[in-house]
């Protein structure tokens, strides 16, 4: 009876320890658990920094307009995206953004590239053709190609490299054929052409003034004696049995009477020319480039070109250097090439030897209309 009374009192105790061990249990396990999903999700939410980088070059070629809507840090952006970047923004970037972007390339690349190259690449990718809003309208023999040639390696400037002769010779063929020969251009880009005959076609200022009202005309000058020799000279290398130059200045060259049916000598009398424009365009459109200080100093005609066009002086002295041997200017050697860049073999030829009195008789014949075309512009360009 005694074993019965100890027996009753002991097994309710171990069957509440039991209770105790199976609550604790319990409450460890849960906590176990809770604890391991804690981490499980904030794993899951919250990806690592190698992740993050492989999505943000996932998305790199989903397209311009997403690329820009990423929010992928600028550390982690590569070379491409830093130049779409800078490409749509102010077209003028500092020369110190160039150089940061450039030192943002791969270590694979074996040379640096130039701003004008990125921009290049950019725009045949992801611009488009638009009509030029600003032409080299003249004059021929003038410098006009020199002129194309160092404007186009600015950055914002995509430029037609050969003459459509839209507004002389195809203009039936329609604005659309002629946007057509365009480079792709970005928004902060200008679309430019060459083509020096429009200046002395009657009909180019108001084909150009329908186009376009607001184009800028850029016309490169050059002593109108000294262009017509270099005119004559071009012509000889192609026709070698055409007359003299003397032959063909002069009607009559005892009595001094010049021939103005001949091109060489008509293009040259600019004021004539330039009337015909200002009927159309103000006089604040068109600039006039001095073919004798292109020469002489490129790099500052070249900052007036951009200054006009609304560029930012990015062409300066230091991408020039004279060569004796052609008597012109050239590029220095960009860092895409290993040669520098001078104009063609037909630039800079030897002019065909005129009696002196032969271009003192000219010099007569030019003087009236070159006051007048002073006076006109507001500049002296000193061929007298």
């Amino acid at each position: 009876m005694a074993y019965r009374l100890i027996s009753n009192r002991i097994v309710p105790s171990s069957n509440r320890l039991s209770k105790r061990f199976i609550f604790i249990f319990t409450i460890s396990l849960s906590f176990t658990y809770l604890c391991y999903s804690i981490l499980f999700c904030c794993g899951t939410i919250m990806p690592t920094q190698s992740y993050e980088e492989k999505r943000c070059l996932h998305h790199k070629n989903v397209g311009i307009k997403k690329l820009l809507q990423k929010d992928c840090t600028a550390d982690r952006r590569t070379a491409l995206d830093e130049t779409l970047n800078v490409a749509l923004t102010h077209q003028g970037s500092s020369h110190a953004r160039n150089q940061s972007r450039n030192s943002a390339l791969p270590i694979t690349h074996k040379r640096s590239i130039a701003p004008s190259e990125y921009n290049i690449t950019v725009a045949q990718k992801y611009g488009n053709k638009k009509l030029p809003n600003a032409l080299i309208v003249g004059v021929k023999k003038g410098g006009t190609r020199a002129v194309l040639e160092f404007i186009r390696i600015h950055p914002d400037v995509r430029a037609l490299g050969t003459e459509p002769h839209f507004f002389d010779r195809n203009y039936d063929r329609g604005l659309d054929w002629y946007r057509g020969l365009m480079p792709r251009t970005l928004d902060s880009q200008i679309t430019l052409e060459k083509t020096p005959s429009y200046f002395v076609t009657r009909e180019a200022p108001r084909r150009i003034a329908n186009m376009s009202p607001n184009s800028k005309l850029i016309v490169v000058v050059r002593n109108p004696v000294t262009r017509a020799i270099s005119d004559y000279t071009q012509t000889l290398s192609k026709k070698p049995d055409i007359p003299t130059f003397e032959e063909l200045a002069f009607q009559n060259r005892s009595q001094g009477l010049v021939d103005t049916s001949w091109n060489a000598i008509r293009i040259g009398m600019y004021i004539l020319h330039l009337e015909n424009w200002l009927q159309y365009f103000r006089l604040s459109q068109i600039h006039f480039v001095s073919g004798e200080r292109l020469i002489t100093d490129p790099a500052g005609e070249l900052g007036r070109v951009q200054d006009f066009l609304g560029l930012k002086r990015i062409i300066t002295d230091k991408h020039f250097y004279f060569n004796r041997t052609k008597g012109f200017p050239c590029l220095k050697k960009p860092e895409s090439s290993s040669q520098p860049r001078c104009l063609g073999k037909s630039k800079g030829r030897t002019h065909v030897q005129i009696d002196r009195e032969v271009i003192e008789q000219l010099r007569d014949f030019y003087r009236p209309f070159n006051i007048k075309f002073y006076e006109m512009v507001g500049q002296d360009f000193r061929w007298d």
